[in-house]
């Protein structure tokens, strides 16, 4: 097709994602100068990595919410400005109290950019091209990482750590400028042919004007459903070791394997350059072409969900080692898998929510997920607070990574979308014209 115009969309998405993580890795890198200047045990760390987490995972479920009923341009929009205004406030800030509070206002700004993501990729593309579309942005969470972190730690070391948050404050502001510029919904893009319009909606894709029922009623609904919460509880076993890794692998590396902030940014890095290969050229393109050349969907997308956990396990490695070339070795082998089970449960609510519920779904999946954000730093902190180790912090990872394998084994069993919830004014036929997965 001549017309490419839905890929521009993702790449700006894509950018989304890479500046928002910049945004949240700055702390983690800037952590050990930070402490070292505000007197901060590893507990108290651990609840300062968590605070963008508090307010981050609390609005996933109202962010889906507002998504599908005001649309993702102009949540969007607002969101990009605040995250923007929160980095600049954690560079002037003159406490740890007020570091915390502009992380929370952070985590305002940040949280309906997944959802918005996952929203934007359903109205944007058809059926088929949407692992491959969402593993483009999503993998960019670990891309960021990948460059962002030694980019930081360089900054930090030469500035700073205040330095590092008045550069993401800088990039945050110019890409609020270019998304405010730029994004429209397809039925809105005067730049959208209609050939290539045409060819997403035949695809399947969702209709940018679709609103859900009363909330709460739509969330009870939802969590009746088992494969719901099979996703829920595989999303959030992910998370924990995710968030585990974001906010606590600089300190992990400076702190036990005794390495500078500039050494520990590369080693760093290495992790989230396997996790990014991986999402896209599996989690993302393998999928997508397993499926497309007769997969059954459920059947490909279960067994690499189980695949990537599994691999995450690799995390257990890293518990009973002190060198840093295996430490690396098996926290990359854990990330490389994990991440691939990312851009999959990021598509399913794509397919399986009713209509006018895909925002309202992925907030709550979101919800489950980022609430590891706020579990995950604060235990590891006092794990290690405690024992004076990274081991058992791991081991808990692990741990919580076996319960999300047997989530997606055995309740997970199928893709199709949920019938929508029973209205009085409604038809049992509601469900017409939804396209099942093959």
């Amino acid at each position: 097709m001549k017309h490419k115009r839905r890929w521009a969309m993702a790449f700006l998405i894509a950018l989304g994602v890479i500046i928002n993580y910049f945004d949240r890795i700055n702390m983690s890198v800037g952590i050990q100068p930070l402490s070292e200047e505000f007197g901060l045990t590893p507990g108290q760390l651990g609840i300062l990595l968590s605070a963008f987490a508090w307010s981050y995972a609390i609005l996933q479920i109202p962010a889906g919410v507002i998504l599908d009923k005001i649309g993702v341009k102009w949540v969007t929009r607002i969101g990009t400005i605040i995250w923007a205004v929160a980095c600049f406030l954690t560079a002037i800030a003159s406490g740890q109290g007020l570091v915390m509070l502009s992380r929370v206002l952070l985590g305002i700004g940040e949280a309906p950019h997944f959802p918005s993501a996952a929203k934007a990729v359903g109205q944007w593309f058809p059926r088929h091209e949407r692992a491959t579309a969402i593993s483009l942005y999503d993998a960019q969470s670990k891309l960021s990482n990948a460059i962002g972190t030694p980019i930081i730690a360089w900054i930090i070391t030469e500035w700073g750590w205040r330095a590092g948050f008045y550069v993401t404050a800088v990039l945050s502001l110019i890409y609020a400028i270019i998304f405010w510029a730029t994004y429209r919904d397809p039925h809105e893009d005067k730049k959208l042919s209609k050939e290539e319009y045409d060819y997403i909606v035949q695809g399947g894709a969702q209709k940018s004007d679709e609103t859900s029922g009363n909330v709460w009623e739509t969330i009870r609904y939802l969590l009746t459903k088992k494969k719901v919460w099979a996703t829920l509880i595989g999303f959030a076993a992910y998370g924990y070791s995710w968030f585990l890794f974001l906010t606590w692998l600089p300190g992990y590396l400076a702190t036990e394997m005794h390495m500078s902030v500039l050494k520990s940014g590369w080693y760093a890095s290495i992790p989230w350059i396997v996790g990014t290969i991986s999402e896209i050229a599996i989690g993302g393109w393998l999928v997508d072409r397993l499926i497309n050349k007769g997969g059954h969907s459920t059947r490909v997308r279960k067994t690499f969900l189980v695949i990537g956990m599994l691999l995450g396990l690799s995390v257990i490695g890293a518990a009973f080692t002190t060198n840093p070339n295996i430490a690396i070795l098996c926290i990359s082998i854990a990330l490389g898998g994990l991440v691939i089970t990312s851009s999959i449960a990021y598509s399913i609510p794509t397919f399986i929510a009713p209509p006018g519920t895909v925002g309202t779904l992925t907030g709550l999946l979101t919800f489950g997920n980022n609430s590891m954000a706020i579990v995950a730093p604060i235990v590891t902190g006092f794990i290690v607070q405690a024992t004076g180790s990274f081991m058992y912090a791991f081991l808990v990872a692990a741990f919580i990574l076996l319960a999300g394998i047997f989530s997606y084994l055995f309740l997970l069993t199928d893709l199709e979308p949920i019938e929508p919830m029973a209205r009085p004014d409604t038809t049992q036929n509601a469900s017409i014209g939804h396209i099942k997965v093959r």
